[in-house]
């Protein structure tokens, strides 16, 4: 229960900290290094990465969104034929990031496995 609770915390503050100075696909790193250093089950391995980024980048959506009204999540939504749902675009943008975060974190485990000496 400590390793998934601490593979969800170091996910999340790394990929939130790394943000700012980094590219989006920085979350790939740290889904990959969390799923190398910190071996979880098959299942669980994808899911908390895959969990801590969509939470995350949802709520940095709807944050960045607020800002100024959602007038420019309303514009996208309307461009990706979402009919203007705003709460739709936060969750497809939420489950990009978690599915990347997600197959990184289990390609990290899988390397681990590969690599690692027993």
């Amino acid at each position: 229960m400590t390793r998934l609770v601490s593979n969800f915390a170091i996910t999340l503050i790394l990929v939130y900290v790394l943000s700012f100075f980094l590219p989006w696909w920085s979350l790939m790193l740290v889904a990959f290094t969390t799923g190398w250093l910190i071996p979880l089950g098959k299942f669980t391995q994808f899911f908390i990465p895959f969990l801590s980024v969509t939470l995350l980048w949802m709520l940095q959506a709807y944050a960045l969104s607020s800002a100024n009204d959602f007038i420019l999540s309303k514009k996208i939504a309307t461009l990706l034929m979402l009919d203007g749902q705003i709460s739709l675009l936060i969750f497809i943008t939420g489950l990009i990031g978690g599915l990347s975060a997600g197959i990184s974190g289990t390609l990290g485990y899988q390397c681990r496995t590969l690599f690692h000496k027993k």
